[in-house]
């Protein structure tokens, strides 16, 4: 079976190629993601594969049902949403939609995706259990997509025993894949901090509040947050990445905004660290003789990898590709809505390798210049088929 799926990942890899293509020319936004939905719908009715559409917009869910007696019930997800960038790329199918791209590899995961539903749809007879095809809107943008549509019933009739998903990492070569069990991936909080108080000439501060200064007080006091509350064997990062107190060099504004991202990997500690971060900006104002107010927007829960999981995939992923190509990743501080699955269903959120050094694709995400090795989807349809195939059938 690992040779026929090998076998038929060459053969419809240049029409996956041309799907992604398609997909990558015409980005959508998060929760704006219509004719993208139409288009993977469009594929799904062509290799006729059921499927339901509608889940939080634009998700759909496709069902392939094995030939052989079998409970088992594997999801595979893929997002497809695009960023707010404008593609920087000298390829002939770089965005048509102005301001927007995908640049965090999302055309990539979509088509993988169909690539391996029409793998296993050619080998249904030989699968034993169901395979779930979670096509996820709006990853990028929070609340973001996968909530929804589990609240929106999309495991009401199936319950997965466990889900998959592959994300490009245009840091590992072409040809490879990357595994973490257990904490992956953080969770991330927006913070926005808004201190207020007199402004006025910078020349009379004894007749203002200086609410610059003040500002300044209150980023640094909630340095505390993590390297004085924080248990240092839970990872979390507090950091601030935008100040805006629109004075002159001769007035302080009567108010300063300062927004910034906390994350970490324990929903315990994330809860007492916002209720912290309320309490110190707030005193530290009104210590100083102003007032900050706090909101905090929540955003994913940290996504974590179930180990038996995790171990199983990769050696199915080294069975197919080779021990030489398997990557042991690291946890990382970025988040990804996955997380939502991973809190309820047995998970592994695994990476998939799309640089060529040679080639110079070496962009990071979220870059306008990102760019992906199309062989890649050929290693990521045929990974992601032998793996669901292997967790039905092993």
């Amino acid at each position: 079976m690992k040779s026929d799926i090998k076998k038929l990942a060459k053969e419809y890899f240049k029409d996956i190629v041309e799907i992604r293509r398609t997909i990558h020319a015409n980005p959508e936004l998060s929760f704006q993601e219509e004719h993208t939905s139409k288009y993977i719908q469009e594929k799904l009715r062509e290799w006729d594969i059921p499927f339901e559409a509608g889940y939080a917009g634009n998700g759909i869910l496709g069902v392939i049902n094995g030939g052989k007696q079998g409970t088992k019930i594997i999801a595979l997800r893929a997002d497809m949403d695009a960023l707010p960038l404008t593609e920087q790329t000298a390829v002939p199918f770089k965005s048509k939609n102005s301001g927007v791209m995908h640049a965090c590899g999302h055309d990539v995961h979509t088509s993988s995706l169909l690539g391996t539903a029409r793998i296993l749809n050619q080998i249904k007879d030989q699968l034993s259990g169901t395979v779930l095809l979670v096509f996820q809107p709006a990853e990028e943008l929070i609340p973001g997509g996968a909530k929804p549509m589990m609240d929106a019933g999309v495991f009401s009739k199936y319950r997965p025993d466990l889900i998959l998903g592959q994300h490009v990492m245009p840091s590992m070569e072409v040809g490879t894949v990357g595994f973490k069990d257990g904490m992956y991936m953080a969770s991330s909080d927006e913070i926005y901090l808004t201190v207020k108080g007199r402004g006025g000439h910078a020349a009379m501060p004894h007749l203002i509040d200086d609410t610059v200064l003040i500002a300044s007080h209150i980023i640094v006091a909630l340095q505390q947050v993590v390297s004085r509350n924080g248990n240092a064997a839970i990872p979390s990062v507090l950091s601030f990445g935008k100040i805006i107190g629109n004075g002159a060099n001769n007035i302080i504004p009567e108010e300063v905004r300062i927004d910034g991202t906390f994350r970490t990997m324990n929903e315990e500690w994330r809860a007492r660290a916002k209720q912290l971060i309320i309490r110190i900006a707030t005193n530290v104002a009104e210590s100083m003789g102003a007032t900050c107010e706090v909101v905090i927007k929540d955003g994913y829960p940290f996504l974590v990898n179930d180990t038996q999981v995790t171990k199983t995939a990769r050696s199915f992923a080294a069975d197919m590709l080779g021990e030489q190509n398997i990557v042991d990743m690291d946890i990382r501080m970025t988040a990804e809505d996955f997380a939502y699955f991973s809190q309820e269903y047995p998970s592994c959120f695994y990476r998939l390798g799309t640089g060529n050094m040679k080639k110079g694709i070496i962009a990071p995400l979220h870059s306008p210049m990102f760019n992906v090795d199309e062989n890649a989807i050929e290693t990521g349809m045929s990974t992601m088929a032998w793996m669901a195939y292997s967790f039905l059938t092993k």
